[in-house]
């Protein structure tokens, strides 16, 4: 029996902008794991619940094997993108993490 494993392919990205008023503010833009590795970015967070995730690259010449998962299991028990969430069956809410990524 194969063991389901936690695969988010979408991520947000810690990226900057120039202000107005001068200078730069940071801001976090979606993209998938394949682009954020093409554009060597280095910091990133999960898209819906704004948790810690890891990157997790295979040395695979597939793509699809590049992957990122919660860090925290209590972030993927209250993810919609996380497998604990979406395997639970008691009816439970989604929610933001408890230590978010800023």
């Amino acid at each position: 029996m194969a063991t389901e494993r936690e695969m988010i392919h979408e991520c947000q990205v810690k990226r900057r902008r120039v202000r107005a008023a001068g200078g730069y503010e940071p801001f976090w833009k979606l993209k998938t794991v394949i682009d954020a590795i093409a554009d060597s970015d280095t910091e990133f967070r999960c898209k819906d619940c704004f948790g810690p995730v890891k990157l997790n690259v295979r040395t695979t010449a597939d793509e699809a094997t590049r992957h990122m998962k919660h860090k925290s299991k209590s972030d993927s028990e209250y993810c919609p993108s996380g497998i604990y969430f979406q395997n639970a069956t008691d009816g439970r809410e989604p929610r933001l993490s408890q230590s978010p990524v800023r």
